[in-house]
């Protein structure tokens, strides 16, 4: 079966940090682009960052930049995103996806050309 496994989520204090990890299953990671997402309640899942399939380009949303970091371990089949300086608006259930389709090894597009999602992982940020 192909999916995700996220990880590394918890409840942390305004201006902490935190390492999520994406564990891959199924299939070969470095065939595909990768994106982090999160949807917080109430509202509808966005994408945080991107990392293309060879991890020469990233992107990441303005309300991340600067505190957010994607990175890639092909050979391990993991995707890390550390985040620093956490705010409450980060509060979310954080998701990793892989684009696919034509286009699979660059970031971009809409959310519905990702696919094997896992469960994710809970972040909260709360005093």
């Amino acid at each position: 079966q192909l999916q995700f496994e996220e990880s590394g989520g918890g409840l942390v204090q305004p201006g902490g940090s935190l390492r999520l990890a994406c564990a891959a299953s199924g299939f070969a990671l470095d065939e595909y682009a990768i994106g982090w997402f999160r949807q917080a309640p109430g509202k509808e899942r966005e994408g945080v960052s991107c990392i293309s399939s060879s991890g020469g380009r990233m992107d990441y949303v303005d309300s991340v930049k600067g505190r957010f970091t994607i990175s890639r371990d092909n050979a391990k089949s993991t995707l890390y995103l550390q985040i620093h300086s956490l705010n409450p608006e980060d509060t979310a259930i954080y998701y990793c996806a892989a684009r696919v389709g034509p286009l699979k090894h660059l970031c971009g597009g809409l959310i519905g050309e990702y696919d094997f999602w896992g469960q994710g992982t809970q972040v909260t940020v709360s005093s």
